[in-house]
């Protein structure tokens, strides 16, 4: 046959296997090309005030320690400042707004829930110990306002609805069996099991009393959904603490963060230095959104993390 007519024959066979079903997406299975899984839940839930040497390892947290055996360990994750409160603005607004744990303002700029929203996706905080579905107000220990950025974000303050994505803990217990947890969800412990506070509420206690109230909370709360079948495979859930306790490298000091989920490495341990920008970016990238608030505009990727 002449060169010419092969050439014609490949092409007509490649067209038909394309226009009868055939795909080109990557990967394969017993020779049939398919996609991986596409993220569908991405989830945050923060802790206060650990270095990252008092927990990575730490006897006192052993649920913690398994999990990033089998998950993945950011070994170079830094804060941005002190204290708490423009760390939570960063990781979810991408500025760090303030840096008064009393500030009384509001936010009116673009977050996190703006770019989901934009996008189709949605969202909501679960908060222990919040005292009403949408609450906004100050501090009704032990839940702790600058714990929850949202509650400064004008675009949720002045939307009815948008307030009532801010809901109890217990509401996730009930969104996993019911199938309907959102896209991205953030997790708020109250200062009695986020190692801010001694967790039977004395005025004084070890370091280690803190740590193993914070890893008990972890297994009692966190293994139900990493567990759950309708998160297992399509979910990430990224364990990270606000800032350190003694350090301030890099504005608020070297913390543990890990990521967890059926779509990241196992005992993958990163080296690349990251801060709150890039994990805001890469809860937005992974579920598809192309909007970043703020620094996560140009903040480094994360998605080293990914299998």
């Amino acid at each position: 046959m002449p060169r010419n007519s092969i050439l014609v024959f490949l092409c007509f066979t490649l067209i038909c296997a394309v226009s009868c079903g055939g795909s080109l997406s990557e990967g394969s299975a017993g020779g049939v090309p398919i996609t991986p899984p596409t993220i569908q839940h991405i989830g945050v839930v923060v802790f206060e005030n650990q270095d990252y040497v008092d927990v990575v390892g730490n006897s006192s947290m052993p649920y913690l320690n398994g999990l990033i055996q089998k998950s993945a360990l950011a070994t170079q994750f830094y804060a941005n400042v002190h204290p708490s409160i423009g760390n939570y603005f960063m990781m979810t607004a991408g500025q760090v707004v303030n840096t008064d744990d009393n500030f009384a303002g509001t936010f009116s700029g673009d977050n996190v829930t703006t770019a989901l929203s934009a996008s189709g996706k949605n969202w909501k905080v679960y908060a222990e110990s919040l005292p009403n579905m949408g609450y906004l107000d100050t501090d009704q220990y032990p839940y702790i306002k600058h714990h929850n950025p949202f509650a400064y974000f004008d675009n949720i303050r002045n939307d009815s609805t948008n307030r009532n994505n801010i809901v109890s803990l217990a509401q996730l217990s009930s969104d996993l069996g019911a199938n309907s947890l959102p896209n991205y969800f953030f997790i708020i412990p109250n200062n009695l099991h986020n190692g801010h506070d001694c967790p039977a509420g004395e005025s004084d206690c070890a370091l280690s009393d803190r740590l193993s109230a914070v890893d008990a909370w972890m297994q009692a709360n966190l293994s139900v959904v990493l567990t759950n079948p309708n998160f297992a495979n399509i979910g990430v859930l990224i364990i990270t603490f606000d800032e350190s306790a003694s350090d301030n490298t890099m504005g608020g000091g070297r913390i543990a963060t890990v990521f967890a989920g059926g779509r990241i490495k196992s005992n993958f341990q990163s080296m690349t230095t990251y801060q709150f920008p890039s994990l805001l970016r890469f809860t937005l990238k992974a579920l598809g959104v192309m909007t970043y608030p703020g620094a996560s505009g140009g903040a480094p990727d994360m998605d080293e993390f990914l299998k």
